[in-house]
């Protein structure tokens, strides 16, 4: 009961705190008046001054009262129908066309003709309401203030929708951090028994993801690319230190468990609902296939999804120029070589000229988290110039 009491009674603080907004509203709402009876104009001042009802612009010329919908946009306008010039419908149908801002402003239409035509027109050419002349004080009043209250609870939904709107977007935001860190926490996890720096996996993401950028995918491809392909050797955690870890060249008995870390990567990341995780299981169960088909699923060409195929070569080169317990670091110049020996036959062609390119623009090892920059046409004249001239590590 007390829950319930205070929930009642917090209801009233907010409704009363609503009441006194919409009278401060009230008072300073910007009503424009368009007519071409003086007498008119000096009445509708005359009784919203005595109602407490906005500040008030009159005017008999339409054009000008246009130009004021530039310069003070209005929270309510009374137009009179019939005018010399420009008639009531035809200021609304101009009010719309010009002015988008004033777009959503209500109109109340006045006129002595209280034909079904006229006020057909009239609430076809976009009036909110009706106001038959002449003019009673007390009509006119409630009149204006149920559209100003509309107008004004209009905007309230619109502001609050906004904050809305801020809050699931920060709300998001934090999610996709949250996600992101679970990526990399179980990428570390995984690399920890053969990189304990886990700096493999790291930079296999940064370079897939600088590939995937050259070969013109879109943004936020690249990105699931670039997180996504660190957990693409997750499914060594399922193979023993016995084989992961042996200095020396692996039986074929010991290089079929090896092949299986990628169904057992796929395993582990299957039934994600989120992006990172769907990407990060195609990425394990395919980033050892060949172009050629003779991978460890036999799967080939573009049957093998891109991003397999980007990781394919980001993998097999960063794994070629740094130390493992099986193997020394290659030069640069040697993986490079290697990489493009390898187009078309384990590697997709497209995949290789983007590596290279890659190397061209950027250098090879990426120590920066500020994913992918802006891509550039600039080559060296020979491919293994270019690669010579690298460092290696």
């Amino acid at each position: 009961m007390i829950g319930r009491r205070e929930d009642h009674l917090q209801g009233g603080i907010a409704a009363a705190d609503d009441l006194l907004m919409l009278d401060d509203y009230f008072r300073d709402a910007e009503i424009l008046i368009v007519d071409d009876e003086p007498a008119i104009l000096r009445l509708l001042a005359l009784v919203l001054d005595r109602a407490d009802l906005g500040r008030v612009t009159a005017t008999a010329d339409v054009e000008e009262a246009l130009q004021l919908c530039v310069y003070r946009e209005p929270d309510l306008i009374l137009v009179d129908l019939h005018m010399p010039g420009l008639s009531g419908v035809a200021f609304m149908r101009e009010l719309r066309s010009q002015f988008i801002a004033s777009s959503g402003v209500p109109v109340i239409v006045m006129t002595g003709d209280g034909s079904a035509e006229a006020m057909d027109a009239a609430f076809k050419g976009g009036a909110r309401d009706f106001l038959r002349k002449p003019l009673e004080a007390q009509e006119v009043t409630l009149r204006i203030r149920n559209q100003l209250e509309l107008r004004f609870l209009n905007r309230e939904v619109e502001l609050r929708n906004r904050d809305l709107e801020c809050r699931v977007r920060e709300r998001t935001k934090h999610l996709h951090l949250a996600q992101i860190e679970t990526i990399e926490r179980l990428a570390r996890a995984a690399e920890y028994r053969d990189d304990d720096t886990g700096e493999h996996a790291k930079r296999v993401g940064q370079m897939s993801a600088h590939i995937a950028d050259v070969m013109g995918l879109p943004a936020d491809e690249v990105e699931l690319i670039w997180r996504s392909a660190a957990l693409h050797d997750v499914g060594k955690i399922g193979v023993t230190d016995r084989i992961l870890l042996k200095p020396g060249k692996l039986t074929d008995e010991e290089i079929t468990i090896m092949r299986r870390h990628a169904a057992i990567g796929a395993s582990i990341l299957a039934g994600g609902e989120s992006a990172y995780m769907q990407m990060a299981e195609r990425i394990a169960m395919t980033h050892h296939e060949r172009w050629d088909g003779g991978g460890y699923h036999g799967l080939s060409g573009t049957a093998i999804p891109v991003e397999g195929r980007i990781v394919a070569v980001a993998d097999v080169f960063d794994a070629l120029i740094h130390e493992r317990p099986y193997k020394e670091a290659w030069p640069v110049a040697k993986a490079v070589a290697h990489i493009e020996a390898q187009s078309g036959q384990q590697f997709d062609p497209a995949v290789v000229n983007a590596f290279l390119q890659v190397l061209y623009r950027d250098g090879v090892l990426f120590d920066n988290d500020d994913g992918p920059p802006p891509a550039t046409d600039r080559l060296p004249t020979s491919v293994h110039e270019g690669a010579l001239s690298l460092a290696a590590p």
